[in-house]
């Protein structure tokens, strides 16, 4: 947990490395560990709200005392019996931890007393934002973000189908149904390791929310396009895309981060794709995309973004995030991402602009700035571009949350470069 807390990669890089460095550690109780780092993010405002009432560091230790007995209910003396200082075992309590106890004995971890962000672990950043967007939705949305996301699997197409699939996790006796609205999506009705998943290693099935899976599907790729996903990472919504043109044509998957593009070519290969290109770009405004203007079919832009639609799977991002770049520079960059990445658009061709984002400065506001820029983007409806999404909050723009669609939360806009107009007669 401290560890968690002073390195800026997300925790569930922070907890591989650990457990990479310590390969004793049985499944089951990597598990436990896991279950409970997740549950002391999950709970990290209210732990320390509490601290603070009581005049305690808000410190990853005294956080777990408080969770032992403000949340598990133990007894000052159950705690001290696991504070043992045994090998495995924390070190024994001091005076003062053992005050700590006393005094949160008989308490629960929510408390009348609380403000309305730090009962619903909304960090002050994103509040207000959250609150113009939610209005009097906000506390049912940022109650569901507080529970463990969904394992959902895309069907690789190229390898396999879903119905395949679905009998081969029965098989193995793990349960799971078709996805609600992703056409190859599985999800996962329970807790297991994925190592015991053979599919996943033969490239048949990869992890993927399934909103992010219909993110992939507005890009409308057709076998021999020329596409780009600008901000790839390491190739999810690469994949899936690359998977829609059954192999063929070409995809570009460019980023700035060469790690990540080096992990999504690995996948590319166990995929069996060999349809995509991977570009490692130097920013936003790389040669390459000059050299490329207008060559492409379609161009996804998956931007940088806040992230307050993944709160689900990744608690720790909340606490991480925006206040050291702020919001509006954030904005900013994904304006100048959006605007550099249309121009390898053709005339006809599609733009989709995406984020994990629950902002509508990042989402809405971002698509209506980047049209009054540029007159010749119009947007593309969804119940024109995907006429069987049906349950988005926002009637032109896919808009998921994980309250409304038990995803996690997804923004896309699907935008037409308009042809170029056939020169007059005469």
């Amino acid at each position: 947990m401290s560890e968690v807390d002073s390195v800026a990669r997300p925790a569930d890089a922070v907890v591989s490395a650990w457990f990479r460095a310590r390969r004793t550690i049985g499944d089951k109780e990597r598990g436990q560990i896991l279950e409970l780092l997740y549950a002391l993010l999950r709970h990290q405002a209210r732990l320390g709200w509490w601290l603070v009432k009581h005049g305690r560091e808000d410190m990853p230790r005294n956080r777990l005392l408080a969770w032992l007995t403000l949340k598990e209910g133990k007894t000052s003396d159950q705690v001290k019996a696991l504070f043992n200082g045994a090998k495995f075992a924390p070190a024994v309590l001091v005076d003062h931890e053992h005050a700590l106890l006393v005094k949160l004995q008989g308490c629960t971890i929510d408390h009348p007393g609380m403000p309305e962000e730090v009962r619903l672990e909304c960090p002050p950043w994103a509040a207000d934002p959250l609150r113009r967007r939610f209005k009097e939705a906000f506390g049912n949305e940022m109650a569901a973000l507080l529970t463990s996301a969904p394992l959902d699997l895309r069907v690789n197409p190229i390898k396999s189908t879903r119905e395949t699939m679905l009998g081969a996790l029965k098989d193995i006796g793990v349960r799971a149904r078709p996805s609600a609205m992703a056409p190859y999506g599985i999800r996962v009705d329970e807790r297991l390791s994925l190592a015991g998943l053979p599919m996943l290693k033969s490239g048949e099935v990869e992890i993927q929310d399934e909103g992010s899976q219909l993110v992939a599907i507005l890009v409308d790729a057709r076998p021999g396009d020329r596409v780009v996903d600008f901000c790839a990472g390491a190739g999810g919504k690469t994949l899936a895309i690359a998977a829609q043109m059954n192999n063929k044509g070409h995809v570009v998957a460019c980023d700035v981060m060469e790690g990540r593009l080096k992990r999504g070519a690995e996948r590319f290969r166990r995929a069996g794709l060999h349809n995509i290109e991977t570009r490692l770009l130097a920013s936003e405004t790389d040669r390459w995309i000059k050299r490329h203007k207008g060559g492409f079919d379609r161009v996804l832009v998956d931007a940088p973004c806040s992230g307050t639609g993944t709160w689900r799977r990744n608690p720790d991002a909340r606490w991480r995030a925006r206040e050291e770049q702020g919001l509006d520079n954030l904005v900013a960059l994904q304006a100048r991402i959006l605007a550099s990445a249309a121009r390898l658009l053709k005339p006809g061709g599609r733009l989709v602009y995406a984020t994990c984002s629950m902002l509508s400065e990042e989402n809405e506001e971002q698509v209506a700035a980047f049209l009054g820029a540029h007159p010749a983007f119009r947007v593309v409806p969804l119940h024109e571009a995907a006429p069987r999404l049906t349950n988005s909050s926002h009637p032109d723009y896919l808009s998921l949350t994980p309250a409304r669609n038990d995803t996690d939360g997804f923004f896309a806009a699907v935008m037409q470069r308009e042809a170029s107009p056939a020169p007059s007669a005469g």
